[in-house]
């Protein structure tokens, strides 16, 4: 078997070339919303390209939208450019989900998306998704729920940064990566952290060094163990509860 190689990560090539019948994020990715014997007519679609790499972009902002991605292997992450030049993450995607929706309302997209890792992704053209959608109206109701939870994530989003706490932000942020791994059938407990400090920082809003400091605070307190990006949680009950901690309200995953 054949790997792409940039530095520690690894592709393997049959990963790449997996049709969506084989692959193993079709319980959670597009394919989940139609039939198997439909499964066929979905893949005619998808165009499968080289794995990218750490730092490369699979699209930038005003870019003209032509395809929404789906991630098969590695991590994206989206951000987009303040006024006085400053980037803004505004989102994190894992294998399984869905990016590049922001491009539909103006026909350019509005973020840039760049590989944390090496990745890798199925390109979807709109167009041909929009004509196999009303053939399959499933698809079509899926690809509307996609759409829905991109707006409450954003929702989730602006709730976070603007009544939680440091430690409530990095819990719900943990708990939210914790609760898409499992979607994905691996452990919800154990995972690497493909995203800098820098960049939760930034997406959280909080300074590089807070967040090292509520790392730091969570794990004096067992209830996580952090080895580099590595991340083990040890007590999931109390870090619901630091999510929680300061209005009782249970933040939902994103």
């Amino acid at each position: 078997m054949s790997l792409e190689l940039d530095g520690k990560n690894r592709v393997p090539s049959r990963t790449l070339n997996v049709s969506c019948t084989d692959c193993s994020l079709n319980p959670i990715c597009l394919p989940v919303a139609v039939k198997e014997k439909e499964l066929d007519e979905l893949d005619s679609i998808i165009k499968r390209s080289r794995p990218m790499k750490k730092g490369e972009h699979l699209f930038r902002a005003g870019d003209p939208f032509q395809s929404i991605f789906a991630v098969r292997s590695g991590t994206i992450k989206t951000y987009s450019v303040t006024e006085d030049g400053e980037e803004q993450v505004t989102g994190f995607y894992l294998p399984g989900e869905v990016l590049g929706i922001d491009g539909i309302s103006t026909n350019m997209h509005s973020n840039s998306a760049k590989a944390l890792e090496t990745a890798a992704v199925c390109e979807i053209p709109f167009d041909k998704l929009e004509s196999l959608s009303a053939k399959i109206p499933s698809l079509q109701r899926h690809f509307f729920q996609l759409m829905s939870r991109e707006i409450q994530s954003d929702q989730q989003l602006i709730m976070l940064l603007s009544k939680k706490s440091a430690e409530e932000r990095i819990a719900a942020l943990l708990l939210s990566i914790s609760n898409r791994q499992g979607k994905r059938g691996l452990s919800p407990s154990r995972f690497r952290l493909s995203m800098s400090r820098n960049d939760i920082g930034n997406f959280l809003g909080l300074a590089v060094e807070t967040v090292s400091r509520v790392f730091t605070r969570l794990q004096k307190q067992d209830i996580i163990f952090v080895d580099g990006k590595e991340v083990d949680i040890r007590d999931m009950n109390s870090l619901c509860h630091v999510s929680n901690s300061n209005d009782g309200e249970k933040l939902k995953s994103a």
